[in-house]
């Protein structure tokens, strides 16, 4: 079955190139009303059904995907929805949001939030040690005064600690009652303040067992859980935090002869900026004045410098080595291509797999689950016990804590994250979240040879065996196509005067000269017998032929990666359409037995789909000038990008450099994040089926609970760490 043609509203402006109808449309949308909104309160499946829930029927909203482990949602909307309106919707039903702005984004709130966790964290540890030894006294034989002493000591260090320790799961339990909703902290909230009120009570009464110990306990355990959970989160750093990091804030710009230091959000195109040596581009443009070397190694992993001078294009990120230059500016802030790809990545790490709509599902269904179960266990204990109030409650707070599906909202964004970081740094940009869940899935690989498996640099090899003339018209052709045999022969020559000029694709470029219809392409279109290797045809209008040989360089990485997938067990095809010599010398050399020749592009992606017909799950690999359709039929799809440029056609997975290796990673951690998906539900599953019967029978104390799940969130967490 073909890959469902999801919508990238995220986009990479102009530089990517021919898009579907359907990204066209999404692409339409104003930039300013793509929004990315903070959302530092949600923890939990449920809290993601109810964001998106509450967005999408905001009037204007196109989508809304939240991503639970960066605590964020992007919102694709029409013209007129700002972020006010969505900040004060969420407001409503009880959730705190701020807008962001994905290209400034920085660690400041995520270290806030890991300082004051771990600061309340430090003080239930402190004061669990401290009532833990006043218990001690307690069970070693203290009674009547004394006992009630060490009671009322330890009240006036639980209390306190429970109301300053508790206050992260206080503030989102009352914003969901505050709106008539249950979120997951309710149960928690509810079950300290129970354990600490029953302990309370009995040492009023003076008796014999106050459980101050436990609620101060299953705070520190509750704590621990979370802020574990946020440190794991802040490991698995995604891509598009990464990218984002490289973002410069300033740009020293040029105005009337003097250099001006301006926020980067008010450089415009047509400015012109300085950059000195080591600084980082601040921002997409050409270069008009200097000569220098860049390294673009973290954003493409090409570890040596490229050369860079007068009317050659620079991108944001990368890093200016050895000499200044000016650029005049066309991208800046948020239409820069880094901060695009930064918002495309952040896009697909939140996109919906069938995973996360199986994990959300359960969770919505979880809810009411968990409080029918603990009222059940309070009313079943309490006429089992004759009334033993304390022990019923006891029992209703453990169901209630242990039921919490925090470790289900994890499953798939902690491995979708993780993941995706991990390709990233290999130089794999995700541009669709479903694009992991297929990878896992391909048991197929199709090659585009031209571009692809080959540098897609053409060298002329018989440039002495042509006339002036024939160079000229030959040139004036090539200047009208942007393929690669036809810009090798662009500059051959000062091209002749062609008018009509029109590019057949899969074919070549004709024209009118002196009223003769010439063409340059193809052997058949042109009339010419074809050649064994690698060429291209000039017809002139006369009757002549005259062909053009080249030569191609392999690309890097290209023998590694056919290699790898055949050691993968996967089955491995060439299709092309250049000349048989050509090809049968490019497949003997890779080891590929199943290759094509002379293809046009409607033939290579008839090819695909009858593969897909087959049974077959295709991975098409294209440099996207004729294989645009192929990419589309494919179940999943990567395009080649020169250095910075973004993909030239709609495909699923971006390759930043020039080494192709990263695709057989792609395919192997494609199927182990598949495992760890399953893995995590695994872990979910057991230990629900485990804990839940346990505090149900009252094994399990509010104490004991609270650790259950802490544990489970982690170990999920944990599991899909292992990726990295």
């Amino acid at each position: 079955m073909a890959r469902r043609p999801d919508t990238d509203s995220s986009g990479i402006s102009a530089r990517m190139g021919s898009l579907s109808a359907e990204q066209n449309a999404a692409l339409s949308i104003p930039y300013s009303a793509r929004l990315m909104l903070s959302l530092p309160t949600i923890h939990c499946a449920a809290c993601i059904s109810m964001v998106e829930h509450e967005l999408m029927i905001v009037p204007g909203v196109i989508s809304a995907r939240v991503n639970l482990t960066m605590r964020r949602v992007s919102v694709d909307a029409q013209a007129g929805v700002t972020a006010e309106r969505l900040i004060d919707v969420l407001k409503g039903v009880g959730y705190e949001a701020h807008e962001l702005d994905l290209g400034l984004l920085s660690t400041t709130e995520t270290d806030r939030q890991g300082r004051e966790l771990l600061m309340r964290l430090g003080v239930a540890g402190f004061s669990m040690m401290n009532v833990m030894l006043l218990s001690v006294a307690v069970w070693s034989g203290a009674e009547n005064s004394m006992r009630d002493l060490f009671h009322w000591i330890s009240a006036a260090i639980a209390l306190p600690t429970v109301i300053f320790a508790g206050q992260p799961f206080f503030k989102s339990a009352w914003a969901s009652l505050r709106v008539g909703r249950l979120g997951m902290d309710v149960p928690i909230s509810l079950a300290l303040i129970l354990a600490s009120l029953i302990s309370l009570f009995e040492t009023w009464k003076g008796g014999h067992h106050a459980y101050f110990d436990a609620a101060v306990m299953l705070s520190f355990f509750l704590l621990a859980g979370r802020y574990l959970d946020h440190r794991t989160r802040a490991v698995a750093r995604s891509a598009a935090k990464e990218l984002a990091a490289l973002e410069v804030p300033r740009a020293t710009v040029l105005r009337d002869g003097a250099e001006v230091v301006m926020p980067i959000a008010e450089v415009v195109a047509g400015d012109f900026v300085r950059v000195r040596p080591g600084e980082r581009m601040p921002v997409d443009g050409v270069v008009t004045e200097g000569q220098s070397e860049l390294d673009r190694s973290l954003l493409t992993g090409e570890s040596l410098p490229v050369f860079v001078g007068p009317r050659m294009v620079v991108s944001a990120g990368e890093v200016n080595l050895t000499g200044p230059l000016v650029l005049r500016v066309t991208a800046a802030g948020r239409e820069s291509s880094l901060h695009l790809m930064a918002d495309l990545v952040a896009v697909a790490e939140s996109a919906k797999t069938r995973y996360t709509s199986l994990a959300e599902r359960a969770a919505r269904l979880y809810s009411p689950l968990v409080h029918i179960l603990s009222f059940s266990a309070f009313g079943f204990w309490m006429w089992k016990t004759g009334g033993d109030l304390r022990f019923s409650i006891n029992i209703s707070a453990a169901v209630l804590i242990i039921t919490c599906p925090c470790a289900l909202g994890l499953a798939v964004p902690a491995v979708v994250t993780a993941a995706s970081g991990k390709l990233f740094r290999k130089g794999l940009l995700i541009k669709h979240g479903t694009a992991l869940e297929r990878l896992a899935e391909v048991d197929t690989v199709v090659f585009d040879k031209t571009g692809t498996l080959t540098m897609g640099v053409p060298n002329l090899t018989n440039l002495e065996a042509h006339e002036p003339y024939v160079l000229s018209l030959a040139a004036a052709l090539a200047a009208a196509s942007s393929h690669p045999l036809a810009l090798a022969l662009a500059g051959v020559n000062e091209p002749a005067v062609v008018t009509e000029l029109r590019e057949v694709p899969g074919y070549g470029v004709e024209g009118l000269y002196q009223g003769l219809r010439v063409r340059l392409g193809r052997a058949e279109w042109c009339g010419a017998e074809p050649l064994s290797v690698t060429s291209t045809y000039l017809a002139d209008g006369t009757g002549a032929i005259h062909a053009f040989t080249f030569s191609d360089n392999l690309r890097l990485g290209a023998e590694a990666v056919v290699f790898s997938l055949r050691a993968q067990g996967l089955g491995v095809m060439l299709l092309s359409g250049d000349a048989e010599g050509a090809v049968l010398e490019l497949a003997a050399r890779l080891g590929i037995t199943n290759w094509r020749h002379g293809m046009l592009p409607a033939e290579k992606a008839a090819t695909v789909a009858a593969l897909t017909a087959e049974g077959r799950r295709v991975l098409m690999v294209g440099d996207g000038l004729n294989d645009t359709a192929a990419l589309a039929a494919a179940h999943v799809s990567v395009s080649l990008a020169s250095a910075l440029d973004a993909a030239r056609v709609a495909s699923d997975i971006v390759l930043l450099g020039q080494d192709m290796s990263p695709i057989g990673d792609a395919l192997r951690i494609g199927r182990q994040a598949a495992r760890r998906i399953v893995e995590n539900f695994v872990i979910s599953a057991g230990y629900n089926m485990v804990a839940v019967p346990l505090a149900l029978v009252g094994m399990a104390t509010p104490l004991a609970a609270a650790l259950a799940m802490s544990l489970s969130s982690v170990t999920v967490s944990l599991n899909a760490m292992r990726l990295r």
